[in-house]
């Protein structure tokens, strides 16, 4: 029998090509599909919009006449940036 990929002459039961590795027949199974990883911008965006919006509140709670929930707000905020940031950086490794 006759390589297909490189025209070596190799036995008739054989699995590989002795010289070039390629396989004498179709596998049997293909291999799994892996998902497509989503832009890795698109979650630091999301985290600098959240930090933008809590400095803004944070701004905004120096001349609000309740001033505590402006900077509650501007707290949640960060916190949610702050484990966004996290999640993305635990995921990666």
């Amino acid at each position: 029998m006759l390589c297909t990929h490189c025209g070596t002459e190799i036995a008739d039961k054989a699995i590989i090509c002795f010289r070039c590795g390629a396989g004498t027949t179709d596998p049997v199974r293909q291999p799994a599909r892996l998902p497509q990883r989503r832009s890795p911008l698109l979650g630091f965006v999301v985290v600098a919009v959240l930090l933008l919006l809590a400095l803004y509140m944070g701004q905004a709670s120096r001349t609000a006449a309740d001033p505590g929930t402006y900077q509650t707000i501007a707290g949640v905020l960060a916190g949610v940036a702050l484990f966004i940031l996290i999640l993305r950086l635990v995921r990666r490794r």
